[in-house]
């Protein structure tokens, strides 16, 4: 694998720089180029940069007017779907100032309900009501905004993924983020990550889709069943991103206050107090690297939805409207343990890592 300079102060600034072992195996992962139907199309990005993030998500959507209103005014509901990893924390959680912007977006535009539907690692509705999602609802009846905890909702679709023995076990997929008359929106945040380098729009469907016991008295979690290994991570990742992109509408990525470090949970702030959003998830998620200075070729669960056509990862095919990424970019300093998070990318060992466990006593369920 080749580090340019670039790269190493960035992995120095972290951590220790990569051992001799990982810098000398041939383990740069290039996915054959398939090109037919599993090509992507081009996209376009929508960036804004400006100092209200309410109104950088607006303007940010109203750029792309034209990409999303052929397919909002065929749905039935909206399902806007936030981040929230922590039920407390509110820089590991999606503002109500971002849904707000996103429901200005709507409001002249879409006359169905509107759904806030969250599966937290914790506990969705306690998160509602610290985040004041809830005084968002309060605010929109007009617009029939009501608050979701898919978990106790309890609806869900099966998929099967990858345990560590390469054996199928079932995932719970909340049933309203693979719904065919709901325009998914996926309102997510530009974090750094603790097991698969940066989490955006597309880790906020994959892995906020999987559903936990509402209550711990009879604890499970679904999401569990995705770190297994740093590799079983991203390869499930995409087995259930192909599962869910018939479904997806937009990605809204509020960058105004980014995540560096310790993320997606306990990282400190970067004003970047930028927006990107686009009808493609992978498209805005590649976006979204480059304005986080990281290198895209890390991480492995993007790379695998591009392989697959899901979206487009091609920087030279990404029309982005709005000022140069260059402009905006910010060097966010990687999670602690980025030497362990890419070992995915290394020849098979006889284990890999184990990364990214939930701070929640929670069992794994293989029924």
């Amino acid at each position: 694998m080749h580090f340019s300079r670039r790269e190493f102060v960035q992995l120095a600034g972290t951590t220790a720089l990569l051992p001799a072992r990982f810098l000398k195996a041939q383990t740069s992962y290039a996915p054959e180029n398939l090109g037919g139907t599993n090509a992507a199309a081009p996209a376009k990005v929508a960036l804004v940069k400006g100092e209200n993030r309410r109104k950088n998500i607006y303007e940010a959507l109203i750029s792309i007017d034209d990409q999303i209103q052929p397919v909002l005014k065929r749905k039935k509901r909206v399902v806007i779907k936030p981040n929230c990893v922590s039920d407390t924390f509110q820089l590991a959680a999606s503002h109500a100032d971002a849904l707000n912007g996103i429901l200005d977006y709507l409001e002249p535009r879409f006359r169905g309900p509107v759904v806030i539907a969250e599966s937290s690692a914790g506990d969705s509705m306690q998160a509602f009501e610290h985040f004041k999602y809830n005084q968002v609802a309060s605010e929109r009846k007009a617009q029939k905004v009501s608050l979701v905890d898919l978990n106790r909702e309890g609806k869900y679709e099966l998929i099967s993924v990858l345990d560590s023995e390469l054996h199928p076990v079932p995932v719970r997929l909340a049933a309203a983020l693979v719904d065919p008359d709901a325009f998914v929106i996926s309102a997510a945040m530009l974090k750094t990550h603790n097991a698969v380098v940066a989490t955006m729009s597309t880790k906020n469907m994959v892995l906020g889709a999987p559903l936990h016991s509402p209550d711990r008295s009879s604890a499970w979690s679904d999401k569990r069943k995705y770190h297994f290994s740093v590799r079983h991570t991203h390869y499930n990742m995409l087995l259930t991103a192909q599962k869910m992109k018939p479904y997806w509408g937009l990605a809204v990525i509020d960058g105004f206050e980014g995540m560096e470090g310790k993320g997606p949970a306990w990282g400190t702030p970067v004003q970047s107090h930028i927006a990107i959003a686009s009808t493609d998830l992978i498209a805005a998620d590649r976006v979204g690297l480059e304005a986080m200075g990281v290198n895209p070729d890390w991480v492995g669960y993007l790379r695998y939805c591009a392989q697959f056509g899901l979206g487009q990862y091609d920087l030279s095919k990404i029309n982005i409207v709005g000022p140069s990424i260059a402009s905006v970019a910010k060097k966010y300093q990687l999670h602690p343990d980025i030497q362990k998070e890419l070992q995915w990318m290394e020849p098979l060992q006889k284990s890999t890592p184990t990364l990214g466990f939930l701070p929640i006593p929670f069992t794994i369920d293989r029924a």
